[in-house]
C-alpha cells in the first residue's frame, strides 16, 4: 500500500511513516485539512494475467465469456479505452459504476455492433438521428435517444446514449459477447481517460476481469454527444466530431 499526503508519497516503511506522522501533526496544529490519498501498488503479476492481446481471437473469446457471466472488460476503441459490461445485466452495470467510482446520476453510454440492436435499447429513432447514423456511424458520435423502459436506470432514466464504434477490437468483442456493452471510458470518474491498456490498469486495477490491449488508442478525444430527444437538437459534448460537421447534416441544431 502507498499513501500520498500533500505531495508526500510513502510506502509501508518506518521512515516514510514517521514523515507522514510529522506532516499530519503540522496540519493538526495549523487547523488546515490535509489531502490524503491511499492506493494500492500495481500488482504486475495480476496485470500480466488480466491484460490480453486484442488481436488474439482466444483472448477475445475469453473476455466475451467473462462479459456474458456478468464481468467487466476494458477495451480499445476509436477514441479512448472503454469499460464494458453486458447492458442487460444490472449487477454487471453496478460493477462498472463501482470500478469507476462513478456517481449514479451519471448514466452509462452504450456501444452496439449493428443497427438492429437499437430496437432492444430505444423506443424510436427520429429521421434526423438516422441521417446522423448514416453519416457518422461507425464512428465517434454518441446519439441520445428515448430509452426502452425495461432497461436499468444506470443507463439513463428516460434516455439512452448510444454509438457504433469503429475499431476492430471492440467490434470483435461486441460480436463475441452477443450483446450491446457499456461504452464509458476506462478510468476513475473525474480522472484522465486511458489511452493504453496499462493506463486503464493503473486506474482500475483488478476491479476488471480483463483488459484487451490494442495498443495506444488513436486519439485522447472522446466521442461527440448529441441529444436527439429535444428540439432543436443539442450538442451535449463536442469531442472528435465538430459542431460544423454535425450542422452539415442537421438543419435543426442548436448553435
Amino acid at each position: 500500500m502507498s499513501v500520498r499526503l500533500c505531495g508526500i508519497r510513502a510506502r509501508s516503511g518506518p521512515r516514510d511513516s514517521v514523515a507522514l506522522v510529522n506532516c499530519l501533526s503540522s496540519f493538526a496544529h495549523s487547523g488546515q485539512r490535509p489531502c490524503l490519498t491511499v492506493y494500492n501498488e500495481p500488482n504486475f503479476e495480476k496485470m500480466n494475467e488480466r491484460i490480453l492481446s486484442a488481436s488474439d481471437p482466444a483472448a477475445v473469446t475469453r473476455a466475451a465469456a467473462a462479459l456474458r457471466a456478468g464481468g467487466i472488460v476494458a477495451y480499445p476503441t476509436d477514441t479512448v479505452y472503454g469499460l464494458g459490461a453486458n447492458v442487460f445485466l444490472p449487477h454487471a452495470l453496478e460493477k462498472v459504476m463501482e470500478a469507476k467510482r462513478r456517481p449514479e446520476e451519471k448514466s452509462l453510454p452504450v456501444l452496439i455492433a449493428a443497427l438492429d440492436q437499437l430496437q432492444e435499447l430505444v423506443t424510436r429513432i427520429p429521421a434526423d438521428a438516422e441521417r446522423l447514423m448514416a453519416a457518422f456511424w461507425p464512428g465517434a458520435l454518441t446519439i441520445v435517444l428515448p430509452k426502452q423502459p425495461g432497461l436499468s436506470p444506470l443507463l439513463g432514466e428516460t434516455t439512452l446514449a448510444v454509438r457504433q464504434p469503429n475499431n476492430p477490437a471492440i467490434i470483435a468483442l461486441l460480436a463475441a459477447a452477443g450483446s450491446p456493452l457499456t461504452g464509458t471510458s476506462a478510468n476513475r470518474s473525474g480522472w484522465s481517460a486511458a489511452t493504453t491498456a496499462q493506463e486503464a490498469w493503473a486506474q482500475l486495477g483488478d476491479s476488471v476481469d480483463y483488459i484487451l490491449d490494442g495498443g495506444a488508442a488513436p486519439g485522447a478525444t472522446p466521442s461527440t454527444v448529441i441529444d436527439c430527444t429535444v428540439r432543436p437538437r443539442r450538442i451535449l459534448r463536442e469531442g472528435a466530431l465538430t459542431q460544423n460537421a454535425l450542422a452539415a447534416v442537421l438543419e435543426d441544431l442548436a448553435l
